[in-house]
């Protein structure tokens, strides 16, 4: 063959180039490792299922992933593939090892964490609530907050007798009162109470307008979309807990009914606007003021 023919161009080719030698299909994405942390928010692909992790726990000889959705019910799922986090596909896996959590950023009500800070030496400035359901739903949101200003948290135990504990307690510069009352609607008799205290620029008394302090975790927390209304006569906590179908005949049953509702409160978003503003207000009122510094 003469060198003119070895340099002749090739003729082109007709049936294009061999199709198995690229892929025309797109990769699928592979799955990643993540795992399975406590408030790590997953997708099950599968059912749509959207929650938080709450515990990885062994379950007739596997592994399984707890999930928590928005109102509180809990599904249980096999670890491994068939998860979504972010938008990826993810194989759950079983957290390594005994690492120390990261510390939170936030606290319960929103506010930016003090981390190592220790707690205040108490305020002369108090909060009093009306009882101890208020008190302890005020610990659970606002509590670390509380504990780095040096505010302490009073029983009132109802709102009656508000004018001498007010005057009892001898309000001053330096020395504020902060009251969180249940139930404050105009033309009440806790709005005539409140005129009457009212008048000393170092007592701010607020409220909200819930019938009782439950009322202000959000239903959706306990899978209704309202709270439901109870009928005259009846207790209203008793007739709430009815409504939930959890025992109600004694004063026990509403204490333990009560532990239940507030351990779906998570954080601030768990609560109602009408109550965390006037939590708040309070707050700023007790550590504003310069004397108590």
């Amino acid at each position: 063959m003469s060198p003119n023919a070895r340099s002749a161009p090739r003729p082109a080719d007709r049936y294009g180039r061999d199709v198995l030698s690229t892929d025309p299909h797109p990769r699928r994405p592979t799955h990643r490792e993540e795992p399975a942390a406590r408030g790590l928010v997953v997708e099950d692909v599968e059912t749509g299922w959207v929650g938080a992790v709450v515990r990885v726990e062994k379950s007739g000889g596997v592994h399984v992933v707890v999930l928590e959705d928005a109102r509180g019910r809990t599904r249980t799922f096999p670890l491994g593939p068939g998860f979504w986090v972010d938008g990826q596909p993810v194989r759950l896996v079983a957290p390594r090892g005994p690492a120390a959590p990261a510390a939170p950023t936030r606290t319960a009500s929103g506010s930016v964490a003090v981390a190592g800070a220790a707690a205040r030496t108490a305020r002369a400035s108090r909060i009093l609530v009306e009882g101890r359901h208020d008190a302890e739903l005020v610990e659970k949101v606002w509590g670390d907050d509380l504990r780095v200003e040096g505010v302490v948290v009073e029983l009132l135990d109802g709102v009656d007798d508000l004018d001498a504990a007010v005057r009892s307690f001898g309000p001053r510069p330096g020395r504020r009162i902060g009251v969180l009352v249940d139930h404050l609607v105009p033309g009440s008799k806790e709005s005539r109470i409140v005129a009457a205290v009212s008048k000393n620029p170092h007592v701010l008394v607020v409220g909200h307008p819930f019938v009782d302090v439950w009322q202000a975790v959000r239903p959706e927390r306990l899978g209704w979309e309202r709270w439901p209304v109870v009928p005259r006569g009846t207790s209203w906590k008793h007739g709430i807990l009815a409504e939930l179908g959890w025992p109600h005949a004694t004063q026990a049953d509403v204490a333990h009914g009560w532990k239940r509702i507030l351990g779906t409160v998570r954080t601030y978003a768990d609560l109602e606007p009408a109550l965390l503003g006037r939590v708040e207000e309070l707050v700023d009122f007790v550590t504003a003021d310069a004397a108590d510094r």
